[in-house]
């Protein structure tokens, strides 16, 4: 089984670490990483997620070619989601959407906690459309831009910590939906900052893809 995890942004290093997540999750399953060469170096909004799209579906013909089982969209706003949907040969999914189903599934309120402010409505409209919000109790900024968020550290982590606490506190969600494909080398950090279940997208969408490229 091979999946692929298309990157919407230019920044290689997102791509990688991306990968590195997703192989943790699943070792047994070959994971390849393209990155958007042309786009935006992080998606921040509808005009950079619009900018990226045109690059994401170019990289479908190759996709075909290579034989891939599935494609994940490896941004939290699930840029092109659609598009890519309507061309792809395989089945595509988004991170963020596998983040939300998964919390769905397991039937927990859940809080998602992301990056700039800029960003909250693109999310809190793909929840509603993809029917995920009778659970989510808020989608929270935590005002950090998406590579600052990326590059960690104990800062990054304290901030995001205490917006997931502030969710929990106000509202009762017993889950937090990691935001941002940047966050997923930070969830075991977090794990020991906060008591609420963390959902990471990375990881739930490539347990996900893969058992929607099995029953192909």
């Amino acid at each position: 089984m091979r999946l692929l995890y298309l990157n919407p942004n230019s920044s290689r290093h997102m791509t990688d670490s991306i990968v590195e997540a997703a192989r943790r999750a699943r070792p047994d399953v070959e994971i390849v990483g393209w990155t958007n060469e042309g786009a935006p170096p992080a998606i921040q909004g509808p005009d950079d997620g619009a900018a990226a799209i045109p690059g994401l579906v170019a990289a479908l013909p190759r996709a075909r070619i290579e034989g891939f089982d599935a494609i994940v969209i490896a941004c939290f706003d699930d840029t092109g989601l659609e598009q890519l949907r309507k061309n792809a040969h395989c089945p595509v999914l988004g991170i963020g959407q596998s983040a939300c189903a998964t919390a769905t599934l397991l039937g927990l309120p859940y809080s998602v906690v992301t990056t700039l402010s800029v960003s909250v409505p693109v999310i809190a409209e793909n929840i509603r459309r993809g029917g995920y919000a009778a659970l989510c109790t808020s989608v929270r900024a935590s005002e950090m831009s998406v590579l600052t968020v990326e590059a960690g550290g104990d800062e990054v982590c304290q901030r995001l910590a205490a917006v997931i606490g502030e969710a929990a506190q106000a509202e009762g969600a017993r889950a937090a939906v990691l935001g941002c494909a940047g966050m997923a080398g930070l969830k075991q950090q977090l794990s020991t900052m906060t008591a609420q279940r963390l959902i990471d997208g990375v990881e739930a969408s490539v347990h996900l893809a893969a058992a929607m490229a099995a029953m192909r």
